[in-house]
């Protein structure tokens, strides 16, 4: 590789650290956000909601070919950000 594209390889490389950054941040906004949802449930077997799911997975896609990006890759990270929290919940959980 040429000392011109390392450059702009390590320049490209920094902007997805600070934007990794950020995403952390808003993952944290949302873990807060499941928190406060995860109070609400009184039994486990409201944790998973099949409903809300489809309709999530479904708003991203539209989104992401309004904003075109790839469907397929959008579809995966929802889906391991949705059972990954469905995990934490289930991890969580305390009956009141």
């Amino acid at each position: 590789m040429s000392p011109q594209k390392r450059k702009k390889l390590s320049k490209i490389r920094s902007e997805l650290d600070k934007l990794d950054n950020s995403l952390i941040k808003l993952i944290k906004k949302r873990t807060n956000l499941v928190k406060k949802v995860l109070k609400l449930k009184e039994n486990r077997n409201q944790i998973v909601d099949q409903k809300r799911i489809q309709f999530i997975l479904k708003n991203i896609k539209k989104k992401s070919l309004k904003n075109k990006i790839d469907p397929k890759i959008t579809n995966r990270i929802w889906k391991n950000m949705i059972w990954s929290y469905i995990d934490y919940e289930r991890r969580n959980f305390k009956k009141n």
